[in-house]
């Protein structure tokens, strides 16, 4: 034994960090049984002899080698059933401060916690603070029309969506204002220029655009120069929208999609429309569903290559030279992976069962 007790020591002799294995535990009361003194013990496997010790008199009491410790340092002052606790308060408000969650847990419990606490026992449980997802705010009227449309459209297959064509308008603005920016500065350097964030109004101008396309291929960006009408917005769809769509669905069965916005649905839009019926269908639209137009996806991806141009637009004119070079060399990947994803979006309409979805 003492032959294989020192040739286990040069292994240990390093030191030990933690609690020890119950293979070390044993060897502790093997050698102490042996009749070594607690010095021995310690000098020949190369623990303290506070460990010797220790382990030594745990073993006496309750003839186990295993180790009894589940962990160290200091009991956690939020056990399972506060962390139930603070999860519903987290439920009931989920814009509550760290101030309010302890003032609010700390109300009926004998032991009270601060706001420390709070914070590393709500990132134990997982949460964290984030910026709230901002989504458009959906009437009751308006979600039973989307869950109807959700209905209408749960059995169409990705075949059945690539015969849809997407349409939009945005507005790229020629300057960003980052709310999200902070600064390092001292109580009476308020004012000082390196500490300024200097604001156009309405954000130094923008261009509109108006653009479409289909799984097959993308369509026309087209600016617009002032407020678009419904006589603009008749240009756009007689010199537009009627040339792609008889051009990609010769076959007279392809959908075009718009939403409701005014121009639109006014008189002599739906009167050329029915004057072409017979050429392609306008998708009936449900209110307020931008998570359900794929394009709006595509104007993130414009928004994000401008943001990452090495050398910014400077006037209106070099802004809409780069949205359209943007828009033109969007990948075929990019766009058909979108129209690809519509079965899952109806899907998800239908499961918040008309509400807000993460699309």
């Amino acid at each position: 034994m003492h032959t294989y007790i020192h040739t286990y020591k040069l292994n240990v002799r390093m030191g030990k960090k933690g609690d020890l294995s119950n293979f070390e535990r044993g060897m502790v009361v093997g050698a102490r049984r042996a009749g070594l003194s607690i010095s021995q013990s310690a000098q020949l496997l190369g623990f303290s002899r506070t460990t010797i010790s220790r382990v030594y008199k745990e073993w006496c009491a309750k003839g186990k080698t295993s180790s009894m410790r589940q962990s160290c340092g200091r009991k956690c002052l939020v056990d399972a059933r506060g962390q139930r606790r603070m999860g519903r308060l987290i439920q009931a408000d989920r814009r509550a401060t760290l101030t309010e969650i302890t003032t609010r847990y700390n109300r009926g419990m004998q032991q009270s916690i601060c706001e420390a606490t709070t914070r590393t026992t709500l990132r134990r449980m997982g949460y964290n603070s984030r910026r709230p997802h901002r989504v458009p705010l959906i009437s009751t009227t308006n979600r039973k029309k989307r869950l109807q449309f959700a209905r209408a459209h749960q059995n169409w297959t990705v075949e059945d969506w690539k015969n849809v064509a997407w349409s939009d308008e945005s507005r790229f603005l020629l300057r960003h204002s980052n709310g999200r920016v902070r600064i390092r500065r001292k109580q009476n350097e308020n004012m000082d220029p390196s500490c300024l964030v200097t604001t156009v109004q309405a954000g130094g101008g923008g261009v509109m655009v108006w653009g479409m396309f289909s799984w097959h291929t993308l369509g026309p960006l087209v600016p617009i120069g002032h407020r678009l009408n419904a006589t603009a917005y008749l240009s756009i769809v007689s010199d537009h929208v009627h040339p792609f769509m008889t051009t990609m669905y010769p076959s007279s069965d392809g959908y075009f999609q718009q939403d409701n916005a005014p121009c639109h649905k006014a008189r002599i839009i739906s009167n050329w429309f029915l004057e072409h019926d017979n050429e392609f269908t306008v998708l009936k639209w449900s209110p307020q569903s931008p998570d359900l137009n794929p394009i709006e996806h595509l104007w993130d991806v414009v928004e994000r290559e401008l943001r990452a141009l090495d050398v910014h637009p400077t006037n209106l004119h070099q802004l809409q030279d780069a949205i359209l070079s943007i828009w033109a060399n969007i990948s075929i990947e990019c766009f058909q992976h979108l129209v690809e994803s519509m079965p899952r979006r109806s899907k998800a309409v239908l499961k918040a069962k008309g509400g807000q979805t993460p699309y």
